[in-house]
């Protein structure tokens, strides 16, 4: 994979586990090494209901780079998911660069982070139903996957002709 822009020492990141209908959210340092999950957006066919809400958040927080999970097939190849995916994260990077908010996007493997989000979040009882929402707990795990290999991300310029 690409990637041509890994964090600076001493950043503040946010990761974000993409879906269609909602969106994890977590925040890491690279100071620390971690991650802890943060909120769920509300998005709608795969777009945030309220653009400048998320805007605002990493703006507030004053966010350093971004993660955005990546859906691949368990072969590695893209799916329809990891396509859209992509698009999002791309019309971030293009809205931050609008509002003048020099911030880094990239792309992260995400394969099989809902899965284990779901198994951490009933061991530690933060969930007590198959269909409570763990997307900020998997957006958490994503991160801490880029934090501890930051060089197999992805730039959000890959894969343009998609």
């Amino acid at each position: 994979m690409h990637n041509q822009s890994q964090p600076p020492p001493h950043s503040l990141l946010m990761g974000l586990d993409y879906g269609v209908k909602k969106m994890g959210m977590a925040l890491g340092n690279t100071v620390t090494g971690d991650a802890r999950p943060f909120d769920i957006l509300a998005m709608h066919n795969g777009q945030p209901v309220d653009w400048d809400n998320l805007i605002g958040i990493i703006m507030s927080w004053k966010i350093d780079h971004i993660v955005v999970g990546l859906p691949l097939n368990m072969d590695g190849s893209h799916s329809m998911l990891s396509k859209r995916a992509h698009k999002f994260a791309r019309r971030l990077a293009h809205r931050l660069i609008e509002q003048h908010i020099p911030i880094p996007v990239q792309l992260f493997d995400e394969r099989l982070t809902s899965v284990a989000a779901k198994e951490m979040a009933w061991d530690l009882g933060l969930i007590n139903h198959e269909r409570d929402p763990i997307d900020d707990i998997a957006a958490c795990l994503l991160l801490t996957s880029y934090l501890a290999n930051p060089d197999h991300a992805e730039d959000t310029t890959t894969y343009r002709n998609e």
